[in-house]
């Protein structure tokens, strides 16, 4: 394994968002699929924005909508390699939270994970992500 995708960057393979979708297939394609792991970090927080969308539903139809996006996150996961938030990634944001590292929370946890794992993280986010030391970043949108 060498990279970890960003939330930003599944949604962009989800939903096959173009030119990004494009330019990311590209760079895909140089390697082997078992080098790209998702983290259940971006699980969590596209699942937080499906139950977003279904606890504002006001219509049958959006109902459906957030149910479909619902299974679309389901399947989707389902068929990747993904990374847990474990001790060790645990340890890596105790660490930069000790050093005070002011991101997001989220990205802090995917930046952990990745920390612990040696892994690069792909996200058009690099100027946060930039501000983790010893972190590695790429935008494969570009």
């Amino acid at each position: 394994m060498r990279f970890l995708l960003d939330t930003d960057h599944v949604t962009i393979i989800q939903y096959e968002t173009r030119p990004d979708y494009l330019n990311f297939k590209a760079h895909w394609a140089r390697y082997p699929p078992g080098d790209i792991a998702y983290s259940v970090v971006s699980f969590h927080e596209q699942l937080i924005g499906a139950h977003a969308l279904l606890n504002g539903a006001r219509r049958q139809e959006e109902v459906i909508r957030g149910y479909e996006r619902l299974g679309k996150i389901l399947r989707h996961y389902s068929e990747a390699i993904v990374l847990p938030f474990d001790a060790a990634a645990a340890a890596e944001f105790d660490r930069l939270r000790s050093l005070r590292v002011r991101i997001a929370t989220m990205d802090l946890r995917i930046a952990s994970i990745a920390l612990a794992q040696g892994l690069t993280v792909l996200t058009r986010n690099t100027r946060d992500f930039g501000k983790v030391p010893g972190l590695m970043t790429a935008d494969w949108t570009v």
